[in-house]
């Protein structure tokens, strides 16, 4: 699977940046355009994940390669570095001070001074529901908590980019549904925002944009679905329920689209598909075509877990 080559109106790109510590190679040759939209970052740990997230933000200088945003050098200008938000996977925060006050230095870091500095810490608390323990020091705080206060410091200056580490780890249920409608608020505003993770459900709940890293190398790009339908060796599985299952089967199996049909135990019609993008954007007329009715449809392998375990070899 290749991947996409960078455009010149992405918000952000990586031009064949590759890191190695000594003789280990961490991330090789990675090519990569990102736009506004949330995009998962996907990979197993130890992946290379951080060290291309830590190359994009800026923290770590590539060993070959240039990362851009907005066509600029990211590298060559201090100034780009107020664009980007970064919340890390691991902890590095000053359990004396609380959330109140590590944000206010974080804000004043930022250059920002006056009101202001109160003002954006004070929405940078609320964006991540951490109002009530403001004013408790860090120490004291959960490991969720802990985590919040993290995603609070990279988005209390207003970045057009946000990177977001394992962002998820140590939530209880409640915080992990604000934190993805959080993520998927700051997509829906046009920033581009760059999640990673080695949970593939998490990711799927807040974006169907992934890119696929494994060994330091990326191996796919783009939409899921579109992904998974260029895996041609390998059918999408498309299950449909319907009281009149014979004659939806025998409807699909004469179709371009549909490599082989079939009822299934539960009396489902389980039909396979090279072209899912065509396929399901021509069902529907098919249906209406020749009245037929349809329950539910179901695709059983359009997941991140079948796509990646195929790329990788399972």
């Amino acid at each position: 699977m290749n991947v996409a080559p960078a455009s010149a109106t992405a918000v952000l790109q990586a031009q064949r940046v590759s890191k190695w510590f000594g003789e280990v190679i961490a991330v090789n040759d990675c090519t990569l355009a990102l736009g506004p939209g949330v995009t998962g970052l996907l990979g197993l740990n130890g992946a290379g994940k951080t060290t291309l997230f830590k190359m994009l933000s800026g923290l770590i200088t590539p060993s070959q390669g240039e990362v851009l945003i907005r066509g600029h050098r990211l590298r060559r200008d201090v100034g780009l570095f107020r664009r980007v938000g970064f919340c890390p996977e691991s902890d590095a925060l000053f359990d004396w001070l609380t959330g109140r006050e590590f944000l206010r230095l974080m804000v004043r870091l930022m250059g920002y001074d006056g009101a202001e500095v109160d003002a954006r810490a004070g929405r940078a608390l609320d964006l991540v529901h951490l109002g009530d323990a403001a004013d408790r020091r860090i120490g004291a705080y959960s490991k969720g908590m802990r985590q919040k206060i993290k995603m609070a410091q990279a988005l209390a200056h207003d970045p057009e980019i946000v990177f977001l580490d394992e962002p998820l780890n140590g939530m209880d249920p409640v915080s992990r549904r604000e934190i993805v409608a959080l993520v998927q608020r700051l997509g829906g505003e046009g920033r581009c925002v760059v999640v990673s993770s080695h949970i593939l459900p998490e990711i799927e709940t807040m974006t169907r944009s992934i890119v696929l890293i494994h060994r330091g190398k990326l191996m796919a790009e783009g939409d899921i679905t579109e992904i998974r339908d260029a895996i041609h060796d390998r059918p999408t599985i498309v299950a449909l329920t319907s009281p009149q299952a014979r004659r939806l089967a025998s409807s699909l199996a004469g179709r371009d689209l549909v490599r082989g049909v079939e009822i299934d135990e539960f009396g489902r019609v389980v039909a396979r598909t090279d072209h899912a993008v065509n396929f399901y954007r021509e069902l529907p007329a098919w249906l209406l075509a020749e009245s037929l009715p349809v329950d539910e449809i179901e695709t059983l392998d359009d997941n991140l877990q079948a796509v990646f375990d195929y790329l990788v070899g399972g």
